[in-house]
């Protein structure tokens, strides 16, 4: 990793009606690490991680918000409560991952990973799925990387959950995304499922040296794939550390004493 961050939050707040989704949160991410964002529901995770990409835009500076600035590889995506004009080159290099995989359902799942080299073709051959040999090439390459190439003449709607989500997973290598932000890619997954989508995207981190930041309720999989935790309570950061510092005492204050009750087998004491 290097000293300077691919990833940088600047006191940055967002307010929809009277709730304070995120409240003056600062954050920086280096090159090459894997974050877990958690907290309760409402916390603010996917607010941050859709302001990071430009698709959700954080208040001015003001009375509700501090500095409210969001780059990334240095250059602005947003700055006192506006998108920047710069954020498309931003978004060529970062592959956001839904929790809902965002395919076209009546697609193929090839046309739909091909759909991730949009940024470097001419829009027409797109459109009309004329793919040009080095796409056509690097979609069976992805699609063999997350171990669904079989399926790629498969419209998306037929497959299962895991089988999309990966695929969503392989339409950012085609993209040939730096960065991948994933808002709860494993919260609609059978345990089998998610653990191979984790294991996927923890693999593209440490092999390719991808920077993955992603959100998730299943904190034992937090402390498990990601070793850095950053924590959200009511929009504020209160922890940002190893995914090693969270003890069970921790966690508690994160999630309120009802977690006790839920609390997995084998957690850290």
């Amino acid at each position: 990793m290097t000293s300077d961050p691919v990833l940088s939050i600047r006191a940055v707040s967002k307010t929809f009606g009277s709730r304070r989704a995120l409240d003056a949160v600062s954050l920086d991410v280096a090159r090459g690490e894997m974050i877990a964002l958690i907290g309760p529901s409402g916390s603010g995770k996917s607010t941050l991680l859709r302001s990071i990409d430009g698709l959700q835009t954080i208040d001015p500076p003001g009375e509700n918000g501090g500095e409210g600035v969001i780059s990334a590889f240095g250059g602005a995506v947003q700055a006192k409560g506006r998108v920047s004009s710069e954020v498309r080159q931003a978004r060529v290099r970062i592959g956001f991952i839904a929790q809902q995989f965002n395919l076209v359902g009546r697609l193929s799942l090839f046309s739909n990973v091909a759909l991730g080299s949009l940024g470097r073709i001419p829009v027409l051959r797109g459109l009309f799925g004329a793919w040009p040999k080095e796409t056509r090439e690097a979609t069976m390459a992805a699609l063999a990387r997350v171990g669904v190439a079989e399926y790629a003449a498969q419209r998306a709607n037929t497959l299962s959950g895991g089988q999309q989500q990966r695929g969503a997973i392989a339409r950012a290598l085609v993209q040939k995304a730096k960065i991948i932000l994933a808002d709860e890619p494993v919260a609609s997954l059978d345990p089998v499922s998610a653990r191979k989508v984790m294991e996927i995207l923890r693999d593209l981190n440490q092999t390719d040296g991808l920077t993955v930041v992603v959100t998730l309720h299943q904190v034992d999989y937090a402390l498990r794939y990601c070793d850095r935790v950053v924590a959200l309570k009511a929009g504020q950061k209160v922890y940002d550390g190893p995914a090693s510092g969270l003890n069970r005492e921790k966690l508690i204050d994160i999630y309120g004493p009802e977690f006790e009750d839920v609390f997995w087998e084998g957690a850290p004491q």
